[in-house]
């Protein structure tokens, strides 16, 4: 149950991050990650109240907010490498440095020991990761991560190699904390975890609204930010639920793998053409997830 809780969640995550990527190409990315917050935490605070909870602790509620800080961080440096151009600097680096720590983490820190199968099917998720991650970040974008510019489709600025690398480490830390801290949550505490880090995610956003005021955009387009915003909360109440029921290392991993599906559905949806690192990228993920389901 664990592997296939961690699958949709990535399937979940995969689709926001298509969806994310067209709705910022209409609106400023801005408006588009504060209004998807706002969405993520009523999405989340309604589900945590139909989940029963035996026992919500201060702690559960810490790491979940520290979750949300780290999600929130990891979408300021994310952004504001994007901003610059950098997509295939930051998007791939982001993408397998965050699996990389965070695995670290599970074995170094909490003791995960992840069997031989388990242990291939990490060491592929990483060059997979970067193959479909690094190709997507070099075509036009269409699939992008959620916050991407908020320009015409096509119309990226010149790649500064500037502060991309640090951008994709930071955004990198912020991934990894955001998967380590919320699978450190008793699953006593139910969903209340997601909602708290949710709370600091848009706590950690309030400053830039205020400063620049509340995002104004049409009602259609702010329905979809908020919709997109809750989306990606199921994708984190996933993960947790899957982080709940085995190591959290393989968790992470599996989750991890949401790269793949905007390349999928760039191809289903918007006839793009797959380029031969993405298709090496594909198989390797496909190999992957046999390897740590079986593991």
């Amino acid at each position: 149950m664990g592997p296939l809780l961690a699958l949709t969640s990535a399937i979940c995550y995969g689709i926001v991050d298509f969806a994310g990527g067209i709705l910022s190409r209409r609106a400023p990315f801005a408006a588009v990650t504060f209004l998807g917050q706002l969405g993520g935490l009523a999405l989340a605070c309604a589900a945590a109240l139909l989940v029963p909870a035996d026992s919500v602790r201060l702690s559960d509620l810490l790491w979940g907010a520290l979750s949300g800080l780290g999600s929130g961080t990891a979408m300021r440096y994310l952004n504001r490498g994007l901003s610059r151009g950098a997509m295939s600097v930051v998007v791939p680096l982001s993408a397998v440095t965050g699996v990389a720590l965070s695995v670290l983490c599970g074995v170094l820190a909490l003791g995960d020991r992840p069997g031989s199968l388990a242990w291939t099917g990490i060491a592929v998720t990483v060059p997979a990761l970067w193959l479909v991650a690094g190709a997507e970040a070099r075509g036009h974008g269409a699939a992008g991560p959620p916050a991407h510019g908020g320009g015409a489709a096509g119309l990226q600025p010149p790649a500064r190699a500037d502060g991309a690398v640090g951008d994709g480490l930071v955004a990198s830390a912020g991934v990894a904390v955001q998967y380590v801290a919320l699978g450190l949550a008793a699953p006593s505490a139910g969903l209340w975890p997601v909602a708290a880090g949710r709370v600091a995610a848009v706590a950690l956003l309030l400053p830039h609204v205020v400063r620049h005021g509340p995002p104004r955009l049409p009602r259609r387009l702010t329905v979809q930010a908020l919709l997109v915003g809750a989306g990606a909360a199921l994708g984190l109440i996933l993960y947790l639920l899957a982080a709940q029921r085995q190591l959290l290392a393989v968790a992470v991993v599996l989750a991890s793998l949401y790269p793949a599906i905007p390349v999928i559905l760039g191809l289903a949806l918007l006839h793009e053409r797959v380029t031969s690192r993405q298709t090496a990228g594909l198989l390797g993920a496909a190999a992957a997830t046999v390897l740590l389901t079986l593991g």
